[in-house]
């Protein structure tokens, strides 16, 4: 009851967060205060138990806190980003639905072709390497997103996607190794699924936040550009007389002038966020570099066990 309760809560609030303005809303604030005390009695319940539903001990071992925090970390904003992209080419950027659809279609070309031959790397080489190699692909692909422009074309758009299945491929077969990695079998059905409730809840938690983040900062983006927009500044000054040589009023030439503010505001702020997004993968590298996964026969079976459940 617990756990349905926190879990309920926290997933209400994050959905409809951004509708009720977050915490300016009483029903927010209250769905937050209900989540925190029924997860901190959950806590509480789950490690006084002598048969607990959720192993939370598991978390005392460096492996699958490591394993399992940089998974749904990583994970986070994955998903986050997968929602922001879509979402900005179709409200700033004039593409549909479908076009928005095309370019993200190839992150899964490199990733359905790569992700067997993971699986026969894996057991031959030490898991911390390949999701380290993924963490940079995936730094480097939002580091090229975060030097988009408004005027951005097809080609630059689907470069990062496609090599983003790159780093798809090696995300989460690695990542899981090292979390199952040292358990003994018994305890690996427990792991497992602790671990899956936690990414997928920072998957949806990366979604709110990226999407709130986006507005804040396109809002932030704005009120520097419009700041510009005065008599005292010259460049202003001699675009609005050019606007009102080609017929424009005063009025139309600031309102022209405030739409263009409100595009290149939404192209910063989501430039911030494939920006931090890729400072945040670079320094999940040392959080991947603590863990000390072992050669375990049990771990690899629950790899098997679990890897066809992720994506």
């Amino acid at each position: 009851m617990l756990l349905i309760t926190w879990v309920g809560s926290l997933q209400v609030m994050l959905d409809k967060g951004k509708d009720l303005d977050w915490f300016s809303s009483t029903t927010i604030i209250a769905l937050t205060l209900i989540a925190v005390i029924a997860f901190a009695f959950f806590v509480v319940w789950e490690l006084t138990a002598d048969h607990p539903v959720v192993d939370l001990s598991l978390f005392k071992l460096r492996n699958f806190t490591g394993g399992t925090v940089a998974l749904s970390i990583g994970y986070g904003l994955y998903f986050g980003n997968l929602v922001l992209l879509p979402l900005w080419l179709q409200t700033d950027i004039g593409y549909t639905a479908t076009d928005a659809g095309i370019i993200m279609a190839p992150v899964g070309l490199f990733a359905i072709l790569l992700s067997p031959l993971t699986g026969k790397v894996l057991p031959r080489t030490d898991p911390r390497y390949i999701a380290i190699a993924s963490f940079l692909v995936f730094a480097l692909c939002f580091w090229m997103r975060s030097r988009y422009t408004t005027g951005v074309d097809t080609f630059t758009l689907t470069v990062p996607t496609l090599i983003q299945g790159v780093a798809m491929a090696g995300l989460f077969i690695p990542l899981v190794s090292i979390t199952l990695s040292g358990l003994p079998g018994n305890r690996i059905p427990a792991a497992s699924g602790l671990s899956n409730f936690v990414r997928i809840m920072c998957g949806g938690i990366g979604t709110s936040i990226f999407q709130t983040a986006w507005d804040h900062r396109t809002i932030l983006h704005h009120t520097r550009l419009v700041m510009q927009a005065n008599p005292y500044n010259p460049t202003f000054d001699a675009t609005v007389q050019q606007m009102n040589q080609l017929g424009l009023s005063h009025e139309q030439a600031y309102g022209l002038f405030n739409s263009m503010a409100t595009q290149q505001a939404a192209q910063l702020g989501v430039n911030d966020l494939f920006y931090i997004s890729a400072g945040i993968f670079v320094a999940l590298i040392a959080l991947i570099w603590i863990t000390k996964p072992e050669r375990s026969h049990g771990g690899d079976a629950g790899v098997s066990g679990i890897s066809g459940s992720l994506v």
